[in-house]
């Protein structure tokens, strides 16, 4: 297969699996998404999700949010980890958006990692999911299907977020980053990987991750 027709398979298998495309962050609007994306970090989609609704409860945006102490945060989200630095995180950039944004989530990289705790990868999700922009925010899974799929050398997410947007449509961006993350923890996760289920790293795998996976079975 060339290049071309190994996308085109991905876009095309990814599209028959996921017609629908659901977010897998709980959320009702860009602030509340922005802090369950801030929450995601080192955690799960699962446990963030049982957590969110007990924060926003109590402050589902920038206004209600600084009311709470930066220890009340805290002991709300602990169970998600991280939560000395993500509480502080939380609290801060709702100040910083009553402060310079009337308590509206901005819709630029720049303003969004510019605000506590907020990197690259989050800033490209609330961008994407939130407001539509095109963007390809790359997580652990789509960085291992990249690199097992032989679209990326692999080295770092930098650099698989580059080659996906090279690859890749830019009107498919917000779909297929979506769809990847699907497709990895289904078909592909990093642990209890079943090659056969997985029909795209089956049939396009770099084939130095399939004699691995072969040499393992033995």
């Amino acid at each position: 297969m060339t290049k071309q027709e190994k996308v085109n398979f991905v876009i095309n298998t990814l599209y028959k699996l996921y017609p629908e495309i659901p977010i897998p962050l709980d959320h009702k609007d860009p602030y509340t998404l922005l802090i369950a994306v801030l929450m995601s970090a080192q955690s799960t989609d699962v446990r963030v999700n049982k957590i969110t609704p007990l924060l926003f409860e109590r402050a589902d945006n920038p206004y209600d949010m600084i009311k709470l102490s930066v220890d009340e945060i805290r002991d709300i989200i602990k169970p998600v980890g991280l939560s000395p630095m993500k509480s502080k995180g939380i609290h801060g950039l709702s100040q910083i958006l009553i402060d310079k944004h009337n308590g509206e989530v901005p819709k630029t990289y720049e303003d969004l990692e510019e605000l506590p705790a907020v990197g690259h990868k989050t800033a490209a999700v609330v961008l994407s999911q939130a407001f539509g922009i095109p963007a390809f925010p790359v997580d652990t899974h789509i960085h291992r299907l990249m690199y097992r799929w032989n679209l990326t050398n692999g080295k770092n997410v930098v650099q698989t977020e580059k080659d996906a947007k090279r690859l890749f449509p830019e009107e498919l961006w917000n779909d297929l980053h979506l769809q990847i993350i699907w497709y990895g923890r289904q078909y592909s996760p990093a642990r209890g990987w079943d090659l056969e289920k997985d029909i795209i790293t089956k049939t396009i795998g770099r084939q130095s991750v399939l004699d691995t996976y072969y040499k393992k079975k033995k």
